[in-house]
């Protein structure tokens, strides 16, 4: 009795002595000692992230806040190796978590065959091309919310990508922030056919297009509080320009019709021409204006596209997104439409989309076609119809409203309507024209030769009517 109590007791010091030894933030109980012990045995997804700034330091954020949730989900620990970053000794506004390496090597994670799964939140196209191909050669999963190189490098991603079938290649936070937009139209939409998707894909201009309408302000006045706000960047180009919004919609469009276009291709105007005038000329039609990409089948073969500010009826379900707030619709058969909004930017909806993908990569999800198939047949088509708001800015004179007459009926523009606010200076003073349904090219020419005219002051600004029964909320 006496020695089996000894061996009895032999055994509990060895097995106090082991859990004694372990890491101290590890607790245990008597009830959940053997799950806690298996849980500490789970095979570990080692990350190494490129980029330790707002997105970055989110991505770390929730993975540490998370982590035991996330390993009951994917039976993977998930665990931030190191973290490349433009200086080193730069204070971060995250905790960096212990063990983990801080560099400014690209080299530190590229070459590290313990990490496997590489984070590029760096932006840019040049340095994060490198990164990311090097990451895929070695057969590294990669995990990018950058539209920028997607848009840029697609045809060679996807070369890559079947150079490296080992590798998986994830990109959700690359369009429309924490929307998740990419994993419904690769998932969602494999038995329907779409029609359309027209997209508030940009949140710095979707908010100062707000500010301008229900706010009363002043382009310069609407990119200011913008900039304030750290919606706009220091050269807000891209988003003013409509070219960030440009980048996502051609990501959207190959995998919404199966078709690569080159991005220069795609007619491009963003909302640096909009005056107050034009909110005003929206509210008389009913409706307000946004700066919208859309993507539509012309016929089963050719598909048109576009980045513009569009007039958008007030009953429009586009109409109501406002703010930072982006929102895409899909126009297809079976489902009709659908309609997904969230914040297209920010630390934690962005950081939220890439630990979507970690976390599918963790679980052992493949993307068999990260960008859908290529669509049989179908080509793109740089040219749309749609009903068109013309707006004229001019010095009075006679014979205005004959030659506008006579110009739309040289190119083929039929006339819908002509609205003029009262006029407070002859000198300076708009009248609106809005056709019916006529080619964009039409269009085109009749602003040229608008343009040429003595009472016609500066360049006639173009819109397109992104609904064809405008006519309709107008009479409500």
């Amino acid at each position: 009795m006496r020695k089996a109590l000894l061996s009895f007791l032999a055994v509990s010091a060895t097995c106090s002595n082991a859990f004694t030894s372990l890491p101290q933030n590890r607790a245990f109980t008597a009830t959940s000692s053997k799950s806690s012990l298996s849980m500490a045995d789970l095979p570990v997804r080692k990350l190494g992230i490129f980029g330790g700034g707002t997105v970055g330091g989110g991505i770390v954020e929730i993975i540490q806040k998370k982590q035991d949730y996330f390993k009951e989900l994917t039976g993977h620990g998930i665990e931030v190796a190191k973290i490349c970053v433009r200086d080193a000794s730069k204070k971060r506004d995250f905790d960096v978590p212990s063990g983990c390496i801080v560099t400014e090597n690209y080299d530190d994670i590229l070459d590290d065959d313990s990490i496997d799964m590489v984070v590029e939140v760096m932006g840019g196209t040049t340095d994060a091309k490198d990164v990311v191909f090097k990451a895929l050669s070695k057969g590294k999963d990669v995990v990018t919310a950058n539209k920028a190189l997607i848009a840029k490098d697609l045809p060679e991603i996807e070369e890559k990508l079947e150079q490296c079938p080992g590798a998986e290649f994830r990109y959700e936070a690359a369009v429309c922030g924490g929307i998740p937009i990419i994993r419904s139209m690769q998932s969602d939409f494999p038995g329907d056919d779409i029609d359309m998707l027209s997209g508030i894909i940009n949140g710095c201009t979707n908010f100062m297009l707000t500010s301008m309408d229900k706010g009363g302000k002043s382009y310069d006045e609407a990119l200011a509080e913008a900039s304030a706000l750290g919606y706009a960047e220091a050269d807000p180009t891209l988003d003013v320009g409509g070219f960030d919004a440009r980048s996502k919609l051609r990501i959207l469009m190959r995998l919404a019709f199966g078709i690569d276009v080159d991005e220069e291709d795609i007619a491009c105007r963003g909302i640096t021409e909009l005056s107050k005038l034009d909110f005003d000329y929206a509210k008389m039609m009913g409706g307000t204006i946004k700066l919208v990409g859309v993507a539509k089948k012309v016929d089963e073969e050719s598909v048109a596209a576009f980045v513009s500010p569009c007039y958008v009826t007030s009953d429009d379900s586009l109409s109501s997104v406002n703010g930072a707030t982006n929102a895409v619709e899909v126009i297809s058969s079976n489902l009709q439409s659908s309609t997904y909004i969230g914040q297209g930017a920010g630390r934690y909806p962005t950081a939220n989309s890439c630990i979507n993908d970690i976390v599918a990569l963790a679980k052992g999800d493949k993307a068999p076609m990260p960008f859908n198939p290529f669509g049989k047949g179908k080509k793109f088509v740089n040219s749309y119809d749609s009903v068109f708001y013309i707006r004229l800015s001019y010095t009075d004179a006679l014979g205005i409203t004959r030659q506008c007459g006579e110009i739309c009926e040289k190119h083929g523009v039929s006339i819908h309507s002509i609205l003029q606010n009262p006029v407070t200076s002859k000198t300076d003073a708009a009248f609106v024209l809005v056709t019916e349904k006529v080619p964009l090219d039409s269009v085109k020419k009749a602003a040229s030769d608008f343009e040429e005219l003595d009472w016609c002051n500066g360049p006639v600004f173009y819109m397109p009517v992104l609904r064809e029964d405008w006519v309709e909320a107008m009479s409500v």
